[in-house]
């Protein structure tokens, strides 16, 4: 497993997948074409439901956890809702761009397939009569 290589036609950091087509356009368009392997030996895998993010002049910071209902509430009468920060991910503002694009990429094939993704909880939650 320590050889185990996966080989990808995309830039480094790009996100973007590119096809054959896309490559040879690159190439006619005098761009030069890159052959990336990817090294999945030390991937692990984190599930979010929450993130923070901030800043600095040169990066951007992206907190990844999760929300969850806080057990050790001062007071149990009132909720709580702890955030549970498990990753953090420090990115330069290039790859950062990259990144939000690519995820609109992602989530704009997503909605033509599903439907529209409704980002207010309380829009999505039906009533029962």
């Amino acid at each position: 497993m320590a050889d185990e290589k996966k080989e990808a036609g995309r830039n480094p950091g790009a996100g973007a997948e590119r096809s054959q087509g896309d490559a040879q356009g690159a190439e006619a368009a005098g761009q030069r074409r890159l052959r990336v392997q990817l090294d999945e030996r030390n991937l692990h895998t984190s599930y979010a439901n929450a993130f923070r993010t901030s800043s600095t002049a040169e990066e951007v910071i992206l907190d990844l956890g999760l929300n969850m209902q806080n057990p050790a509430a001062v007071d149990p009468s009132q909720p709580e809702i702890l955030f549970q920060i498990t990753d953090r991910i420090i990115l330069n503002f290039y790859s950062a761009k990259r990144l939000v694009l690519t995820l609109g990429q992602h989530i704009r094939r997503h909605e033509e397939q599903f439907g529209e993704l409704e980002v207010d909880a309380d829009r999505r939650r039906r009533t029962t009569p």
